[in-house]
């Protein structure tokens, strides 16, 4: 099997936007760029410091909210400044000009995008994007902090309120996967803004948190998992009915993709939520979805049926072994090793298959995968609003919905609203193919039909 073929059969598991630092004749100090993929901008700041055997680098992301992200190599030799963070298979490499600038590229997951670097703060060409809300608010609103004394962390958010003084139902915005803010910066986007302006202009509170990790929470987000990020939703909730402004009877949850599978574990434990509602949740066993995704991405993208077929017969026995394996199987980087050289990996390089395997292995992705949804449906008895795009290629809804109507079904749970709405995608955007590289050029952020969905349904459930 060629390279290509091959890295074509290996992608298309995340889309991570993370970048890389830099060096001087005088190389220390703050670098700034601007890294676009697919029609997205995003800043990155390095902070190069002189260390006794070298230099050391950490990076900013600043419109992920994303602060002193650490990078493990950095070098800088006859001009050319190299900086690798392997955990996360990135790679800078740029030349320092005269001007004090740096001409490079960025690597990530056999991708090269360039990368250019000043002294000089650098902007972002700000997208249109009508929908996000511009203060003041015509309501109160409130940075907050509250513990997590299971983990003994601080996460912080903004609580919205319709007025200061009052007591309203309130709902927990979760995010889906990767490091988000309590806005849920994604693509130009910030869909959690625009989601907690409507529904508190509406007489809804809202609670958005940035993960644990991310911006002004404390923690580490590269070694939590799903029950992780779980346990962070159960903190919130509990902190909301200390508060006189929020009617305790009347708390519910909104999660988003991986926040749509969250909200089920929480509510199968919290027995006194009010409502949780799921945007694109999952389902479907885990594993299986990820194999479904890989397929609809890939089909979109235009690969044949042949490499398709080759790359779901591919990763299903890697996610088998990953399913047999247990948290301390040592060997299991191993076996993935030599599975995949066997089955047509030898002629990549021993770097591209080791970024791949440290990717499936990594703590959230190797719990994420032994997720079954239907463990935490089964016993959800309150209130469930399920919702999905017909254009969703990372959570397609046919599959999940039928999935979330079968489980809870047979658990008796006769309180459910499900509901996909045409030409909507993942995000909930109302678009043409539901293509990822769309979501950045789509200048709304949530389908208004989506938004008055919820908005009446939460009315029901809290009336």
């Amino acid at each position: 099997m060629s390279k290509t073929k091959l890295a074509k059969i290996l992608s298309l598991l995340f889309f991570v936007l993370i970048s890389t630092p830099l060096f001087a004749q005088e190389i220390t100090g703050t670098w700034h760029g601007v890294l676009k993929v697919q029609g997205t901008q995003l800043r990155v700041v390095f902070h190069i410091s002189k260390t006794p055997t070298g230099f050391s680098t950490t990076m900013d992301s600043p419109d992920q909210g994303a602060k002193g992200i650490a990078t493990q190599e950095t070098s800088f030799e006859q001009g050319v400044l190299k900086i690798s963070a392997p955990a996360m298979g990135l790679e800078y490499t740029g030349k320092l000009n005269s001007d004090q600038t740096i001409s490079g590229d960025f690597k990530q997951g056999g991708q090269s995008f360039p990368l250019p670097l000043s002294r000089a703060v650098i902007g972002n060409e700000k997208p249109v994007r009508p929908q996000t809300p511009s203060t003041p608010y015509p309501y109160y609103t409130e940075d907050i902090t509250f513990e997590n004394k299971v983990a003994n962390i601080s996460l912080a958010g903004t609580l919205s309120l319709p007025k200061k003084e009052g007591n309203y139902p309130v709902v927990i915005l979760i995010s889906g996967s990767g490091p988000q803010n309590r806005n849920s910066d994604l693509f130009g986007h910030q869909p959690f803004l625009v989601l907690a302006d409507f529904l508190t202009k509406n007489g809804i509170a809202v609670l958005t948190y940035d993960d644990r990790g991310v911006a002004k929470s404390g923690g580490d987000f590269s070694k939590a998992t799903t029950q992780d990020f779980a346990s962070d939703v159960e903190s919130a909730f509990a902190y909301l009915k200390t508060r006189k402004e929020i009617n305790a009877k009347k708390i519910g949850l909104i999660g988003h993709s991986e926040g749509g599978l969250i909200a089920p574990m929480v509510a199968a434990k919290q027995k006194d939520l009010a409502f949780i509602v799921l945007l694109a949740g999952p389902g479907m066993p885990t594993s299986q979805l990820m194999l479904l995704q890989k397929e609809k991405i890939e089909r979109q993208l235009g690969a044949s049926a042949t490499e398709i077929a080759r790359g779901q017969e591919i990763f299903k026995g890697a996610y088998q072994l990953i399913l047999a394996a247990n948290d301390n199987d040592a060997a299991l980087k191993e076996k993935l090793t030599t599975y995949f050289k066997a089955k047509g990996g030898a002629e990549a390089s021993d770097q591209d298959l080791s970024k791949l395997i440290n990717q499936i292995t990594s703590t959230w992705m190797f719990n994420f995968l032994k997720i079954n949804p239907a463990d935490f449906l089964k016993n959800v008895h309150c209130p469930v609003l399920a919702l999905n795009g017909e254009l969703d290629l990372q959570v397609p809804p046919k599959e999940n919905l039928q999935a979330i109507k079968l489980i809870l079904n047979n658990s008796g749970n006769k309180k459910l609203t499900v509901k996909e709405f045409p030409k909507v995608n993942h995000l909930f955007q109302e678009c043409e193919t539901g293509a990822i590289d769309e979501y950045s050029k789509i200048e709304q952020t949530l389908s208004p039909t989506v938004l008055t969905e919820i908005l009446n349904w939460l009315r029901l459930q809290t009336k």
